[in-house]
Formats: structure tokens, C-alpha cells, sequence
């Protein structure tokens, strides 16, 4: 699968860091940089028969539905396409008017990944979203006007802005919206965000674990309840509706990343990841070089990261490719490690796959955490 990084963004949202260009000066310079970046890595790829093609960033709905079609156009250059390939653009909801959609719906994108966040105008001025709550429920019916059915949607939770009954509110909105897949995240203060200033000034009150922790399980239940599996900890899905892409990255699937900051995985042990300065990948692609640095996973990083991964989804860590995998050793100590946690039931095994029971799933990186290598 392919993942394309678009590197430009229209705003700063209070609650995350930012690293890409808000600026959309020298836009084709970069698409040209990007398909350069295509061909040359055209051969990286064992498997020449895409399932998924994602565009994400940044803000990908900021290119034209042209632009993102001579962006296809190149990848299909050098890969053929499985007839019912998953594309997917991220994009925001005040981007996905009328004129767009019209253009977008005439190219190979089939999904949409929509920035809702909210529907509640208290929490979207908090995240310094550009988009009204008014717009965030409107998008989604005017993509579902012109036949985007397989919509996903992210919001945010353990917001200080809110509680438990708006939380119930815009999870009743996105049921009636018929959105079939939703991502959702605990919001969470980073270092040196506008989000972190207005907790240290008094403005707004810090979020509560023990609220994001209720709001989590609401969460859980009430989507199942509604006919959603919860198959990754921030993931929830319609059966025939997982996201094919990010199922892959679960189950250690290879991926090609283009574009600045995009990763890439060999799926067995070598990481790679472009630079993230927008003027010097654009510099170094014209002249032919790639803008990329690449490490080798070492035995215990690979197992942590497996560990990691698959402790966070419904599948589990597979226990019989850890045999096979991994050395003695580190199956020795681990075996070690998961005893306890097994006895206390944080840890089970379903048909030789080790899974933290849903009820711990808020838990689940400090657990899969203890039984690192280090």
C-alpha cells in the first residue's frame, strides 16, 4: 500500500503540534518533487498490486480534485490497482463544499476521512478548528449527497469544553448521520501547544483521566450497541467498513510513504522516513536524490513493536509468529512477563493470540509497555 503525505496546512490547531508548512507557496514544486519521489522509489514495493492508497497530512483537501488526480495518475505509472482499491483523502470539513465534491467524486477516491472533531461549536474553538459545528455535520451529508458512503469520521473526547452528556450528544449525531467508521482520540495536552498555555494560564481546566477514561467506555459500549466493531483501541467500524489502510499497519503489512515526514516499512526489519522540511525535499528530489533516512530494527525493536501494535487491536499479538520469529531469549523473558498479567486476567489468549480484554483497552500502551525488551 502507498501513503502519500501532503505537507501543507491552512491552520494551527491549538491541541497538537505542527510540523509542515501552513503555507501553500511553491504547492507545485512539491507535486512535482512527489512524483519524482514515485518514480524513483517505484521498485520498493514487493507487492505490485495496490489494496490501499491514502492520502493524509497536512490537509490533503487543500489540493484541487485535479491535483490529487494526476497524483493517482502517477502511481498508476508503476502499480496496478486491486479492482476494489481502498483510496482514501483525509480531508476538513469546510473544504468538502459543493465544487469540490463534484470534481473529487469523478476521480478513484471511494473514502473520506473527515476532521470533524465535534459537533459542538465550545469544543471545535477550543481545537482552533476553521470549521463550525454547522459545517462539520453538513460536509458529511452533502459527501454522502454526491455517493461517498464509506465516510469515516474522527472526534475527540475528555474534552474540558464538555462532558459525558455532550459526548453522548455527538455520538447520537454521528448515528444519525450514518457514519459508518469512527476514529477517536482522548485529547491530549502536548508541549509547547496553544492548548498547554491556556491550562497554565487558568483559561481552560486540564482534561481528567478518570473523565476521558468514563468517556472512553461510553464510547465502546454505545457504538457496539449500534452495530460497531471496535477492532483497534481508537477505531470503530461497521462490519465491511475497517479501514483497509490502517488494518495493514496493524497487521505489519510493507508501505511505501511519499511525500515530506511520510514513513516507510519493508515489513520485515527496515524503517525509512523522508525529511520534513518542505524546501529541502523539493531541492534534493530535483536533483535525483531521495530525501529519506532509514534505520535496521534490531530483534527487540521489531518484538516491541509487534507487541505494541497488536496488543491495541481486536486480532492480538499472534503467538505461533512469535515463535517463529524471535529468539529464545526474548521469548523466554517475555513468557516470563506475562504470566502475572495472565493470573490477574489484564492478559488472555483466544485461539493462541494474546489480547488485553476490552475492559483494560484504556490501559493497553502501559501494559503491552511492561513487556518491552529493553
Amino acid at each position: 500500500m502507498i501513503y502519500i503525505h501532503i505537507p501543507f496546512c491552512k491552520q494551527k490547531c491549538s491541541y497538537c503540534n505542527f510540523h509542515f508548512s501552513t503555507s501553500l507557496h511553491g504547492k507545485d514544486e512539491m507535486l512535482a518533487a512527489m512524483k519524482k519521489e514515485i518514480f524513483l522509489r517505484k521498485g520498493e514495493l514487493q507487492d505490485r498490486n495496490l489494496k490501499s492508497l491514502y492520502f493524509g497530512g497536512g490537509t490533503p483537501s487543500i489540493l484541487s480534485p485535479d491535483e490529487i488526480k494526476s497524483l493517482i495518475d502517477e502511481v498508476m505509472k508503476y502499480y496496478s490497482f486491486e479492482q476494489d482499491i481502498e483510496v482514501t483523502l483525509e480531508a476538513n470539513p469546510d473544504d468538502l463544499d459543493k465544487t469540490f465534491l463534484k470534481g473529487l467524486s469523478g476521480s478513484p477516491v471511494n473514502r473520506l476521512s473527515i476532521g470533524t472533531q465535534s459537533f459542538f461549536e465550545a469544543d471545535l474553538k477550543l481545537m482552533n478548528r476553521a470549521h463550525t459545528a454547522n459545517e462539520a455535520e453538513d460536509s458529511i451529508k452533502r459527501a454522502q449527497d454526491f455517493g461517498f458512503e464509506n465516510l469515516s469520521i474522527d472526534l475527540i473526547y475528555g474534552s474540558p469544553t464538555s462532558g459525558l452528556e455532550i459526548w453522548k450528544e455527538n455520538l447520537h449525531k454521528t448515528i444519525a448521520l450514518e457514519v459508518p467508521h469512527i476514529s477517536s482520540y482522548a485529547l491530549t495536552v502536548e508541549p509547547k501547544t496553544a492548548l498547554e498555555n491556556w491550562i497554565k494560564k487558568g483559561k481552560v481546566s486540564n482534561p481528567r483521566e478518570e473523565e476521558q477514561n468514563s468517556e472512553f467506555y461510553y464510547l465502546s459500549s454505545f457504538l457496539k450497541d449500534h452495530g460497531f466493531d471496535h477492532y483497534e483501541i481508537s477505531n470503530f467500524a461497521k462490519p465491511g467498513f475497517y479501514s483497509r489502510h490502517n488494518s495493514a499497519y496493524w497487521k505489519y503489512n510493507e508501505y511505501l510513504g511519499i511525500g515530506p515526514s511520510a514513513h516507510s516499512y519493508n515489513g520485515f526489519d527496515k524503517r525509512s522516513w523522508n525529511i520534513a522540511h518542505n524546501q529541502q525535499y523539493i531541492q534534493k528530489l530535483s536533483s535525483g536524490i531521495l530525501a529519506k533516512e532509514e534505520e535496521i530494527l534490531s530483534e527487540k525493536d521489531q518484538f516491541n513493536e509487534m507487541i505494541m501494535i497488536g496488543l491495541r487491536t481486536v486480532w492480538g499479538v499472534d503467538l505461533d509468529q512469535l515463535k517463529t520469529k524471535f529468539s529464545g531469549a526474548i521469548l523466554e523473558d517475555f513468557n516470563a512477563g506475562i504470566r502475572q498479567k495472565m493470573r490477574d486476567s489484564i492478559l488472555i489468549t483466544e485461539n493462541n493470540h494474546l489480547k488485553i480484554p476490552e475492559k483494560h483497552w484504556f490501559m493497553a500502551d502501559g501494559i503491552a509497555a511492561d513487556l518491552f525488551m529493553v
